[in-house]
């Protein structure tokens, strides 16, 4: 390789790296916004979130593209290929997430309108629990922090923990009172959607431990059993 194609492989390279990190700011972003739309019952926040949910896929596609050209004009090598193979499955993880944060803010737009309700409390602070996770993930892929990444990705069994105390706390409340189906419904939708993103959290954690270390994190990850949602 003369010094061109190597200066224009790295370059390559950083910009892989560039529109991951665009990612997860971005999804980082709408699920914050998105939580922020019900925690103050503003649906106009819920559509900014719904209609800016477009840019994660745009940028998905263009990580596509790009890693996509380089793993086959420029057969990278050991570390650089597990970067390029882990960008792909990271940027459709976090067009993941950027969609469910959409379907929160959809969820959102509803309870705006009916009369609040203390649970909602409950689903913010898991909400800001899976985004703090999220927070923290992505700051331990720019680090290249596997430390990090493993602590977190051990740590999704408390989201799927207090899934679970939700899911009772309000499976109860429309038992003992009928009227409050509909909205105990979109609440439960909310925690599942927050539910499925501390999974793709721990997806994020697994490559960026495959980055650095070359291999698998393994299967030994404290594993919560969360409720169905069978029928909803």
């Amino acid at each position: 390789m003369g010094p061109h194609i190597v200066s224009s492989f790295d370059d390559d390279l950083i910009a892989v790296q560039a529109r991951i990190s665009e990612m997860g700011g971005l999804a980082e972003e709408l699920l914050s916004s998105a939580l922020e739309a019900v925690k103050n019952r503003d649906p106009q926040l819920a559509q900014e979130v719904i209609a800016r949910d477009k840019r994660l896929d745009k940028i998905e596609l263009e990580v596509e593209q790009l890693a996509t050209r380089v793993i086959a004009l420029r057969q990278p090598m050991a570390g650089d290929l597990r970067l390029m193979i882990s960008a792909l499955k990271m940027a459709s993880t976090l067009e993941r997430i950027g969609d469910l944060s959409k379907n929160i803010a959809r969820r959102a737009v509803y309870l705006s309108s009916v009369r609040p309700v203390k649970l909602s409390s409950s689903i913010v602070r898991m909400g800001q629990q899976t985004l703090g996770q999220l927070t923290e993930m992505l700051d331990a892929f720019t680090s290249r922090d596997t430390a990090i990444a493993v602590s977190v990705w051990r740590r999704d069994i408390e989201i799927d923990e207090v899934y679970n105390s939700i899911f009772r706390e309000v499976v109860t409340y429309m038992m003992e009172d009928p009227r409050t189906i509909g909205l105990g419904s979109q609440l439960l939708f909310i925690a599942k959607n927050l539910e499925r993103i501390g999974d793709h959290v721990t997806h994020l954690a697994e490559m960026t431990y495959y980055i650095v270390e070359g291999e698998p994190l393994g299967d030994d990850r404290p594993k919560g059993e969360p409720i169905g949602l069978d029928g909803f």
